[in-house]
C-alpha cells in the first residue's frame, strides 16, 4: 500500500510538472511573438518623419507627464485582467448553454493552448460535465422509475425515450429488465457501432492482439485472398525508402502503413503523376520524391517504407482511376457500402446492401449519385467476411475495368465515431448480432479452415 501510494504521489508530481512546462513553454513563445512584434513596430515609429520632427517636444513632455502616463497604464492593466476574466465567464456559460460548431471550438482550444492554459479548461470543463451529468442522470432514472409500475402502452411510449437519452453505461438494471420481459421495451437505443468498435480496441489491448488484426498486413490479407481466389494486385516484394523506389510506369505507390490515401501515388508514366490524396498532378519523378518528402515531414507519412503495386484503372483509355468500394461486413452480412471516387475532386456515396442510397452524417459536404454495387459483388463480400472469426471487418476493393480487385481489410475505420445517431445505433444492431451468430458459430465448432491455415503458414515463415 505505501509503495503504491508513493507511485501515485510521484505520478501527480509528474502531471503538475508537466502541465507546468506547457504553461511555461506558451508564455515564452507568446512573449517572444509580442517582443518581435513590438521591435518591429517601435523600428518603424522610429524611423517616421513624425518622430523625427518632435524629438524636442518629446523630451520636454516626458519629465511632466510621467505620474500621469504611469496612473492611466495602471487602470488600462486594471481593465484588462477585468475583461478578461469577463471574457472566460462567458466562454464557460457559453459552453453550458449553446450548440457551438467544431470549428468555433477548435479555435478555442487552440487560444488556450497558445496560453498553456488548455489543460485547466479541460479539468474545469470534465468536472463540470461530470456534475451536469450526474444531475442530468438522476433526473432520468427518477423519471423512469416514477413509469416502473405503470401501464405496458406508457413504458412502451416513455422508456425508448429516456433509453436514448442516457449512455449505454448508465442504462439502469431494472429498464434492461423491461426489455427481457413480456413488456418489450426495444433496447436498441443501448446498441452504438462506435461503443462496439471502442470496446473491441479495448479488447485489442488487453489481449495484445484480436483475429482481424492478422489482416491489417496488406502482404498478409493478399496471401489470405489468394487463397479465396479474390484477385488481387500484383505487390512489389520488398519495401523500398522514397529513395530507392525503382522509376516504373503503370504503378501506384504507397505507403507500408499508410491509411485513406495518404501518400498513395499513381504513376502513368514520368510525366503523367497523379497525387491521390491532394487530387492533384506532378510533373515528374523528381518533384514526386519531393513529396513523399513532405509527406513524412508532415507526418501524413510516418515512416519511410514504401511499396508499389499493379496500377488498377476503371477505364485504361481513358486512364480514370479506379474507385473505391468499401464494404462493412459484420461477419457473413454486409451493412453498409462505401463508394468514392477521387480524382479530379473527391466525391463520396453510401448505399445500403438493398442498394437504396443514404445519408449517414459522414462526408455530408462531398456525396454525389455513385454507380453503386451488384448483388454478386455484395454476395462476395458477405462471404469473404464469414471466414474471418471478428463481428466486424471493413472490405475494401477497387473498381477495376474488369471488375473489383482486392485492396485491404480495415479493422478499425478512420473516425467511425462521425457517423450521426441513428446510423451509429443501426450499425451498433449489426455488430452485436454478429458477435452473437459468431459465438454460436464457434460453440458449434466452426473452423475457419482458410483463416486457420494462414495464420499457420505466417508464424510459421515468422
Amino acid at each position: 500500500m505505501e509503495k503504491n501510494a508513493v507511485s501515485i504521489e510521484k505520478q501527480h508530481n509528474n502531471e503538475e510538472l508537466i502541465k507546468r512546462l506547457i504553461k511555461t513553454e506558451a508564455a515564452i513563445k507568446k512573449a517572444e511573438a509580442d517582443i518581435k512584434n513590438s521591435e518591429k513596430q517601435i523600428q518603424h515609429i522610429k524611423k517616421s518623419k513624425t518622430w523625427k520632427q518632435t524629438a524636442s517636444i518629446r523630451n520636454v513632455l516626458q519629465a511632466s507627464q510621467d505620474p500621469q502616463i504611469m496612473d492611466l497604464e495602471n487602470e488600462v492593466e486594471s481593465i484588462r485582467h477585468e475583461l478578461y476574466a469577463a471574457k472566460e465567464i462567458i466562454n464557460t456559460l457559453k459552453l453550458e448553454s449553446e450548440k457551438l460548431d467544431y470549428n468555433r471550438l477548435w479555435r478555442m482550444a487552440k487560444e488556450k493552448k497558445d496560453e498553456g492554459t488548455l489543460i485547466a479548461l479541460m479539468e474545469e470543463v470534465m468536472e463540470r460535465k461530470q456534475t451536469y451529468d450526474e444531475n442530468y442522470n438522476y433526473l432520468l432514472k427518477a423519471a423512469a422509475r416514477l413509469f416502473m409500475h405503470e401501464k405496458k402502452a406508457y413504458k412502451q411510449l416513455v422508456y425508448p425515450k429516456l433509453l436514448s437519452g442516457l449512455k449505454v453505461e448508465d442504462i439502469p438494471e431494472f429498464m434492461i429488465r423491461s426489455g427481457l420481459s413480456e413488456e418489450e421495451i426495444s433496447l436498441k437505443p443501448a446498441s452504438s457501432y462506435r461503443a462496439s468498435l471502442n470496446m473491441r480496441m479495448r479488447e485489442h489491448q488487453l489481449l495484445g492482439t484480436l483475429p482481424e488484426m492478422l489482416l491489417d498486413d496488406k502482404k498478409v490479407a493478399y496471401r489470405f485472398m489468394n487463397r479465396l481466389k479474390i484477385r488481387t494486385p500484383e505487390i512489389s516484394e520488398r519495401t523500398y525508402t522514397l529513395e530507392e523506389i525503382p522509376e516504373k510506369n503503370g504503378i501506384a505507390i504507397k505507403p507500408n502503413d499508410g491509411a485513406g490515401a495518404r501518400g498513395v501515388y499513381l504513376v502513368y508514366n514520368n510525366n503523367d503523376i497523379i497525387d491521390i490524396k491532394q487530387s492533384k498532378t506532378i510533373a515528374n519523378w523528381q518533384v514526386l520524391r519531393k513529396n513523399m518528402e513532405r509527406d513524412i515531414e508532415s507526418g501524413r507519412v510516418s515512416n519511410n517504407e514504401w511499396f508499389f503495386e499493379e496500377l488498377i484503372l476503371e477505364d485504361k483509355d481513358k486512364k480514370i482511376p479506379a474507385r473505391d468500394i468499401k464494404f462493412y461486413c459484420f461477419y457473413g452480412k454486409v451493412a453498409l457500402i462505401l463508394e468514392i471516387v477521387r480524382y479530379p475532386e473527391i466525391k463520396h456515396c453510401w448505399w445500403t446492401a438493398s442498394g437504396e442510397r443514404i445519408g449517414t452524417g459522414k462526408y455530408d459536404e462531398s456525396l454525389f449519385k455513385g454507380k453503386g454495387v451488384t448483388n454478386a459483388e455484395i454476395e462476395m463480400a458477405t462471404a469473404i467476411s464469414a471466414e474471418i472469426p471478428s463481428p466486424f471487418i471493413r472490405i475494401d476493393f477497387l473498381r477495376s475495368d474488369e471488375g473489383l480487385v482486392f485492396g485491404e481489410f480495415t479493422p478499425k475505420p478512420g473516425n467511425y465515431d462521425e457517423f450521426d445517431i441513428p446510423t451509429d445505433k443501426w450499425l451498433g444492431d449489426y455488430f452485436i448480432e454478429a458477435q452473437g451468430r459468431l459465438t454460436n458459430d464457434l460453440i458449434n465448432g466452426k473452423e475457419f479452415i482458410h483463416y486457420t491455415n494462414l495464420k499457420t503458414d505466417v508464424r510459421s515463415k515468422d
